[in-house]
């Protein structure tokens, strides 16, 4: 079909974690000649454009998210030539390309850091970033009481007696957004990449830019928490969630950059585009971020941490669409990707506490992974079927699980390190994919790799891998080559509107125009299917003709 509104409002993007898509040179680590040799692949899935983690030049503390030169592909991935082949080739298959950019912080290797440390205390180098003295007899206490996301204090101590801050890791400085320079900086770096390019980017701790001058402490910690995006609607009693004016996040200045940015973005031709990693207390919060002078798409991290309830995936879903459409925004669905557990495993076992943002999921318990699995073939016909776009985290489509057994002394993220090895990290949803064949590296590197692949892949993922699925209507490949074909050619699907069906508490089952139903049963029981002139897909079999829990179909009416 032909769609007339910009490409961003109904796009699904693929998120590619670059170290763990594909290896042609045999290092164990993905590059972006891996993602030249599988751009086939991406356009046989069916997908708009793929996102790519952080590629710059890096001393890789935080895995490319402490960026020492933004202007600068790290020698692990390839060149800035080869970056600007990869963007021409994927252009040439209809797929555009959106790199990561990390404008909270940079590398403390970054030649703006190391000036600052040379500079000294009270040097106009320092002003870039977030510099302080003390607290207490001779500056020997923090500046304030923030915390780092990787957990310990967010301050570092110089021997010179000054503090910065990193609201990560120690090697990922805050920059100060205040400063005219780094502002400046990175509109500079967005047009260096437009130019040779790429069609957006996803912006990184988007809502993290701006400080309160005065840096505060931390305001009372309130419960039920509210300075995360997510709270459960049981849990929580159906209270409304309030907004927490916090010193460091979401706080209402950041958008006077993001303005700047999309005056940039519009310099150039094609609907470039940007999509925020926000998190936001509330949708009106969120909604902010994609005024019609702002970005033009934020995750919807709300839908990503529901629990798998009927209820609450309905609140989200109408709270998401009603506050994004008041400022002519498009919701942006996404169900996993490179920084939370993967969502095979979390629908496979319940959540032991709330999950709020800068929070780990907590499991309770083993994971059933044919529950999880079902639920998340279903999942994906919701998310695909609802308004708007989406984003697919590299091996969702394989439906593989979390990794929750990497032998710890093989850990990388810094999570690890920095809780004092009370929370195991990221890198289980970050393990190498299994492209063919039935043992290690499965396809991922070449064959007679001289090393292995950077996180060691489970036995059985040979049963997981592109090959093993492709052609295989049974697999869950296949059950998103179709959901994105189907999605791409029905005139209901992408950007528009829906309307709800009644179908009692435990269903969810809405209409979208023209002639389109989509079904999700998350009852106990199976239950009967609207009137209907053919089932267009299902996450599984029909039962005479009832809906299976914890499955999904779509239907023409």
């Amino acid at each position: 079909m032909t769609r007339t509104a910009p490409w961003w409002r109904s796009a699904v993007i693929y998120q590619v974690y670059i170290r763990s898509f594909a290896d042609a040179n045999g290092d164990g680590v993905g590059d972006i000649a891996g993602i030249r040799s599988r751009l086939p692949y991406l356009k046989s899935l069916g997908v708009d454009a793929v996102w790519i983690n952080p590629w710059y030049k890096s001393p890789m503390a935080d895995h490319g998210y402490d960026v020492a030169d933004y202007r600068a592909i790290d020698p692990l991935f390839g060149t800035v030539a080869e970056a600007e082949q990869l963007i021409e080739e994927a252009h040439r298959h209809g797929i555009r390309v959106i790199p990561d950019i990390v404008p909270n912080h940079t590398s403390d290797q970054h030649a703006w850091f190391r000036a600052a440390l040379a500079a000294g205390p009270g040097s106009p180098e320092r002003e870039r970033y977030v510099f302080r003295s003390g607290r207490g007899p001779g500056g020997a206490e923090p500046p304030n009481d923030w915390v780092s996301c990787f957990g310990g204090p967010a301050w570092t101590r110089l021997p010179d007696g000054d503090w910065y801050l990193h609201l990560f890791a120690p090697q990922q400085p805050d920059l100060n957004w205040q400063h005219p320079e780094v502002r400046a900086e990175f509109e500079s770096i967005l047009r260096f990449w437009f130019s040779r390019g790429v069609d957006g980017f996803r912006i990184d701790v988007a809502h993290g830019l701006v400080k309160h001058p005065e840096l505060p402490d931390l305001p009372p910690r309130q419960e039920p928490a509210v300075l995360g995006p997510l709270i459960s609607r049981e849990s929580a009693g159906d209270r409304p969630r309030s907004h927490v004016d916090h010193p460091h996040w979401d706080r209402d200045e950041v958008h006077d950059i993001y303005r700047a940015w999309r005056r940039v973005a519009d310099e150039f031709p094609g609907d470039r585009s940007f999509v925020a990693e926000a998190w936001a207390d509330s949708p009106e919060r969120l909604a902010a971020y994609v005024r019609e002078d702002g970005l033009h798409t934020a995750f919807n991290f709300d839908f990503l941490m529901s629990g798998w309830d009927a209820k609450e995936l309905r609140t989200v879903i109408d709270d998401s669409l009603a506050m994004l459409g008041a400022v002519g925004a498009p919701a942006t669905w996404v169900l996993s990707n490179h920084d939370v557990m993967r969502h095979p495993s979390r629908y496979g076992r319940r959540a032991t506490k709330r999950w709020t943002a800068n929070e780990p999921y907590r499991p309770d318990g083993p994971a059933d992974l044919e529950l999880g699995t079902r639920r998340a073939r279903a999942a994906a016909l919701l998310m695909l079927a609802l308004p708007g776009g989406a984003y697919v985290y590299q091996g969702e489509e394989l439906g593989l699980p979390e990794v929750e057994d990497l032998p710890e002394d093989l850990l990388q993220d810094p999570v690890w390190e920095r809780s004092g090895h009370t929370d195991r990290g990221r890198d289980g949803c970050r393990v190498p994919l299994p492209w063919s064949g039935g043992t290690a590296p499965y396809g991922f590197s070449p064959d007679g790799a001289s090393a292995a692949p950077w996180l060691p892949q489970p036995e059985a993922w040979g049963e997981l891998s592109v090959a093993a699925q492709t052609a295989d209507p049974a697999s869950m490949l296949e059950l998103y080559r179709e959901a994105l074909r189907l999605r791409r050619e029905h005139p209901a699907l992408g950007d528009g509107t829906l309307a709800w069906l009644d179908t009692g508490e435990s269903v969810l089952a809405f209409r979208r125009d023209p002639g389109f139903v989509c079904v999700v049963n998350l009852s106990p029981e199976p239950c009967p299917l609207p009137a209907h002139t053919s089932v267009l897909l299902s996450s599984g079999p029909l039962a005479d003709g009832l809906l299976p829990p914890d499955h999904a179909v779509w239907l023409a009416v």
